[in-house]
Protein backbone atom coordinates (compact mmCIF):
# COMPACT_ATOMS: atom_id res chain seq x y z
CA UNK A 1 0.00 0.00 0.00
CA UNK A 2 1.60 3.15 -0.81
CA UNK A 3 2.65 5.78 1.81
CA UNK A 4 2.82 9.30 0.93
CA UNK A 5 6.16 11.39 2.07
CA UNK A 6 6.18 13.16 5.21
CA UNK A 7 5.42 16.46 5.13
CA UNK A 8 9.26 17.88 5.50
CA UNK A 9 9.58 16.17 2.23
CA UNK A 10 6.14 17.24 0.87
CA UNK A 11 7.63 20.57 1.42
CA UNK A 12 11.46 20.30 -0.07
CA UNK A 13 9.47 19.21 -2.95
CA UNK A 14 7.38 22.26 -3.36
CA UNK A 15 10.12 24.26 -3.15
CA UNK A 16 12.54 22.72 -5.03
CA UNK A 17 9.58 22.77 -8.24
CA UNK A 18 8.58 25.13 -10.48
CA UNK A 19 6.55 23.55 -13.00
CA UNK A 20 2.87 21.88 -12.99
CA UNK A 21 1.25 19.90 -15.50
CA UNK A 22 -2.76 20.45 -13.83
CA UNK A 23 -4.10 16.93 -16.19
CA UNK A 24 -7.81 17.49 -16.27
CA UNK A 25 -7.63 21.65 -16.10
CA UNK A 26 -11.32 23.03 -16.20
CA UNK A 27 -12.14 26.40 -18.30
CA UNK A 28 -14.72 26.91 -15.65
CA UNK A 29 -13.74 28.74 -13.00
CA UNK A 30 -15.59 27.51 -10.83
CA UNK A 31 -14.21 24.33 -10.95
CA UNK A 32 -11.80 22.85 -8.46
CA UNK A 33 -9.14 22.55 -11.20
CA UNK A 34 -9.22 26.05 -12.19
CA UNK A 35 -9.21 27.37 -8.99
CA UNK A 36 -6.04 25.44 -7.53
CA UNK A 37 -4.41 26.49 -10.54
CA UNK A 38 -4.78 30.01 -10.55
CA UNK A 39 -3.47 29.80 -6.75
CA UNK A 40 -0.79 27.69 -7.97
CA UNK A 41 0.55 30.41 -10.73
CA UNK A 42 0.25 33.01 -7.46
CA UNK A 43 2.30 30.76 -5.55
CA UNK A 44 5.05 31.20 -8.21
CA UNK A 45 4.39 28.22 -10.48
CA UNK A 46 4.51 27.46 -13.93
CA UNK A 47 1.39 25.68 -14.74
CA UNK A 48 0.70 23.64 -17.84
CA UNK A 49 -3.06 23.26 -18.76
CA UNK A 50 -3.67 19.27 -20.12
CA UNK A 51 -6.72 18.47 -21.16
CA UNK A 52 -7.84 17.62 -24.79
CA UNK A 53 -11.24 19.06 -24.36
CA UNK A 54 -9.43 22.65 -24.45
CA UNK A 55 -9.39 24.58 -27.40
CA UNK A 56 -7.82 27.55 -26.41
CA UNK A 57 -5.87 29.46 -23.32
CA UNK A 58 -6.52 28.56 -19.65
CA UNK A 59 -5.20 31.11 -17.29
CA UNK A 60 -2.83 32.71 -20.11
CA UNK A 61 -1.56 28.86 -20.83
CA UNK A 62 -1.66 27.21 -24.31
CA UNK A 63 -3.09 24.17 -23.45
CA UNK A 64 -1.58 20.52 -24.69
CA UNK A 65 -3.29 16.90 -24.87
CA UNK A 66 -0.81 15.19 -23.09
CA UNK A 67 2.05 15.83 -20.60
CA UNK A 68 4.51 14.43 -23.43
CA UNK A 69 3.15 17.36 -25.68
CA UNK A 70 4.59 20.19 -23.15
CA UNK A 71 8.09 21.57 -24.77
CA UNK A 72 9.54 22.39 -21.40
CA UNK A 73 10.90 19.36 -18.44
CA UNK A 74 7.57 19.43 -15.41
CA UNK A 75 8.31 19.20 -12.29
CA UNK A 76 5.17 17.77 -10.53
CA UNK A 77 1.95 16.03 -12.97
CA UNK A 78 -1.37 17.33 -10.19
CA UNK A 79 -4.08 15.22 -11.56
CA UNK A 80 -7.38 16.00 -11.50
CA UNK A 81 -8.75 12.74 -12.70
CA UNK A 82 -11.12 10.19 -11.83
CA UNK A 83 -9.09 7.35 -9.69
CA UNK A 84 -9.64 4.52 -12.06
CA UNK A 85 -8.95 7.44 -14.70
CA UNK A 86 -5.17 8.11 -13.38
CA UNK A 87 -3.01 4.85 -14.75
CA UNK A 88 -2.99 6.40 -18.29
CA UNK A 89 -1.53 9.38 -16.71
CA UNK A 90 0.82 8.18 -14.72
CA UNK A 91 2.13 6.40 -18.08
CA UNK A 92 2.67 10.04 -19.55
CA UNK A 93 4.28 11.61 -16.48
CA UNK A 94 6.70 8.71 -17.10
CA UNK A 95 7.91 9.40 -20.43
CA UNK A 96 7.72 13.16 -20.31
CA UNK A 97 10.45 12.54 -17.14
CA UNK A 98 8.47 14.25 -14.36
CA UNK A 99 9.73 14.21 -10.88
CA UNK A 100 6.52 14.20 -9.52
CA UNK A 101 3.02 11.98 -9.71
CA UNK A 102 0.69 14.48 -7.65
CA UNK A 103 -3.13 12.95 -7.26
CA UNK A 104 -5.75 15.72 -5.42
CA UNK A 105 -7.18 15.40 -2.83
CA UNK A 106 -10.17 12.20 -3.15
CA UNK A 107 -7.75 10.41 -5.55
CA UNK A 108 -6.52 7.30 -5.35
CA UNK A 109 -4.90 4.78 -7.56
CA UNK A 110 -2.63 2.40 -5.95
CA UNK A 111 -1.56 0.71 -9.59
CA UNK A 112 -1.21 4.05 -10.96
CA UNK A 113 1.31 4.87 -7.38
CA UNK A 114 2.96 1.71 -7.76
CA UNK A 115 3.63 2.16 -11.67
CA UNK A 116 5.23 6.02 -11.42
CA UNK A 117 7.05 4.77 -7.97
CA UNK A 118 8.81 2.08 -9.75
CA UNK A 119 9.77 4.78 -12.46
CA UNK A 120 11.80 6.41 -9.80
CA UNK A 121 8.97 9.17 -9.38
CA UNK A 122 7.62 10.31 -6.16
CA UNK A 123 3.93 9.84 -5.40
CA UNK A 124 1.71 11.80 -3.37
CA UNK A 125 -1.54 10.50 -3.26
CA UNK A 126 -4.93 12.27 -1.68
CA UNK A 127 -3.62 15.45 -1.10
CA UNK A 128 -4.20 19.07 -2.34
CA UNK A 129 -1.33 20.52 -3.07
CA UNK A 130 -2.67 23.82 -3.13
CA UNK A 131 -3.28 23.19 0.70
CA UNK A 132 -0.05 21.61 1.31
CA UNK A 133 1.98 24.80 -0.37
CA UNK A 134 -0.05 27.40 1.82
CA UNK A 135 0.81 25.22 4.89
CA UNK A 136 4.07 23.86 4.33
CA UNK A 137 5.76 26.66 2.45
CA UNK A 138 3.49 29.59 2.31
CA UNK A 139 5.86 32.47 0.91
Amino acid sequence: MHQNPGRDEIRDLLSASRTVAVVGLSDRPYRTSHAIARALQGFGFEIFPVNPRLDGPVLGEEPFSVVTEIPSRVDIVDVFRRSEEVMPVARDAVAAGARILWMQSGIVNEEAAAYAQERGLTVVMNRCIKVDYALLVGR
